[in-house]
């Protein structure tokens, strides 16, 4: 059996209850805010400038703008090693097919997000016929064509359209990269 109460004391009780999950609730909120400002937040943006061009870093990657456009890269030009090559620059391949090879996805990759905003499109081909996959176009250096290859010697060599990206698996990324940086007006 239940205990009768007054009116006013459900209403106490009741008040009291509300005013204990009010504190708790508050203090939750306090506390979260105060823990949440001491975390270390691995993720926190840096912001490097190279030769006046502003890098920041976001989600493991470098963004820095260019004449509207936003590019992305692995490494900010401080931290990769420059390769001595002359190269045409970004607006040789503005409103142009561009061409591709390459044995490592990643750097494909990280020449391809950022070339997307600037050619009319990419398309993937063969710059050797022996070597050709099924269906792909066989190109030359007629055309704008990136080709990224292993090779003993880390070295990026523009002759006529074609570009080769050469180096060690574990430094065609760095490669990409430099290549960006050398066509953007970076180095």
């Amino acid at each position: 059996m239940r205990k009768l109460t007054s009116k006013t004391e459900r209403e106490k009780k009741q008040k009291r209850n509300q005013i204990i999950v009010g504190v708790v609730l508050i203090a939750v909120m306090f506390f979260s805010v105060v823990g949440y400002g001491f975390m270390d937040n691995g993720d926190v943006s840096k912001k490097v400038n190279y030769k006046g061009f502003d890098f920041i870093s976001q989600n493991s990657l470098w963004f820095t703008q260019i004449g509207g456009f936003t590019f992305a890269f692995r490494k900010n030009p401080s931290e990769i090693d420059a390769v001595e090559s002359p190269l045409n620059y970004l607006n040789s391949y503005s409103g142009k097919p561009l061409y591709i090879s390459a044995i490592d996805k990643e750097s494909e990759v990280e020449i391809t997000s950022n070339m997307r905003q600037v050619v009319q499109r990419i398309q993937y081909a063969c710059f050797d016929e022996g070597n050709c996959g099924e269906g792909l176009p066989i190109k030359t250096c007629s055309d704008n064509f990136i080709i990224i290859e292993e090779f003993e010697t880390n070295e990026i060599v523009q002759i006529e359209n074609c570009v080769f990206i050469r180096g060690e698996k574990d430094k065609l990324v760095d490669l990409s990269d430099e290549f960006l940086f050398k066509i953007l007006g970076i180095r």
